[in-house]
Parts: structure tokens; sequence; C-alpha cells
């Protein structure tokens, strides 16, 4: 059962801005990199559901999570079917993205209050997102779809809370683009966790990358 109503789950996305988005077949490096990821001030984490066994990874890091970083919203990632969200949301899953959007994920989703953002491409995805009671939509994948598409968007439905995925990079000009288009929140993948950096175990860095990313991304908001 999530540990947190959805009203707290969006406030604290919307409010840091950044859900790095994770995915390790290892449950020790993925807990050390929640860790890291908490003590430079992360407040949300989207573990994705990737690879063999994931469900069981999650379920530990679930455990772990409400142990060891009291504070952190802990999601999943990359769910496509109903069925699936529904057993994540039982080990602990705060809230549920996708790539796509799938009107099955958002009735359990809603069921049980539990966010789901989907992934959308289009302005009429958005639109069937949020018939759907999705309150946050995913743009993804951002690098393909671009900031211009975002700025389209809040256009003529200024009332979207858009969260971009895909192609984002904890670097200022990079982020500011994003916001300055009308993004809400950012998803920030293999950008900010260096495969050299995972490799090598060296977590401070991640801790870092992540006090810097927040530190941007709150002077960017501050500005909007």
């Amino acid at each position: 059962m999530a540990r947190f109503n959805k009203l707290q789950v969006l406030e604290t996305m919307l409010s840091s801005g950044v859900i790095p988005v994770f995915y390790h077949s290892d449950v020790n490096v993925t807990k050390n990199v929640v860790k890291a990821c908490y003590e430079g001030g992360i407040r949300v984490f989207e573990f994705t559901n990737r690879g063999e066994f994931a469900q069981e990874i999650f379920g530990e890091l679930s455990k772990f999570v409400a142990r060891e970083c009291k504070e952190m919203i802990l999601g999943i990632g990359s769910v496509v079917d109903a069925p699936v969200a529904a057993g994540y949301i039982q080990m602990g899953a705060n809230f549920i993205v996708g790539p796509l959007f799938n009107p099955d994920i958002a009735k359990i989703a809603n069921r049980r209050l539990v966010p789901y953002v989907p992934g959308c491409g289009s302005v009429s995805e958005v639109g069937f997102a949020q018939e759907a009671g999705c309150d946050l939509c995913k743009i993804f994948p951002g690098d393909v779809l671009g900031a211009a598409f975002v700025k389209a968007i809040k256009a003529p439905m200024p009332w979207s809370m858009l969260m971009i995925t895909g192609g984002v990079k904890p670097e200022e000009a990079n982020l500011k683009a994003w916001f300055d288009a009308g993004a809400d929140c950012v998803g920030i993948g293999s950008n900010l966790f260096p495969k050299e950096i995972i490799a090598a175990g060296e977590w401070g860095k991640i801790t870092v990358l992540c006090k810097n990313t927040l530190e941007i991304i709150n002077k960017l908001i501050k500005q909007k």
C-alpha cells in the first residue's frame, strides 16, 4: 500500500521539479543510488519496470525506502499493463508512470487514489489522459517531440501539468529550455546516473549531481 497520498505525491513532484528514473538488476546498487539521491535532496524516485524479476527488486527497495529514506516517495515506471500496475501498488508504489496511456491502468490507479502519469505524444493523448483522471501527463519521448511541442500544448490547454522524460539533462541550458516551454517537472534517467559512476560505486558524485540539479530547477521554477 502507498505510504503517501495522491496530493502529497503530486505536490512533491511539482515542487521539486525533478524525478530521477533508474533501473538496475542488482538491488544493492539500486539501494545505494536511492540513498545517494535522498542525501542530495531528492524526495521522489521512479524505479523502472525493466528486466527480469524487477518486481522482486522493487519489493526489497520499497521496504528499504520505508526504513532508511522515510520521506522518499517511491514509484514505478515503464508500466504498460493494468495487472502489473496493480501488483506494484500492492508492493508500495506511490505512483505509476508509463511510456503510453492505458485507460485500464487509470481505472486501477484512480480506485486506489494513486497518481498515474501516462506517456503522451500528442495533444489528443494528453486530452484523453486528462479525461481519465490523470492530473500529470508525461511528454515522451521528450528528445523527439522537443520543447516547442510542450509550448504548443500549453497554449490552448494552459491547465495541463506536464512532466518531460527523454533527452533531459542535468544542465542549466537544457533544463531552462524545458521549463521555459512550460514543463512542470522533468524525469531524468541515464544523464543523472553515468555508467562509469555506477560501475565505480561513486555514490557521492550522484549526491552532488542531484543537489546541483535541484538548485538549477528551483531557480527556474521561481523565475516562472
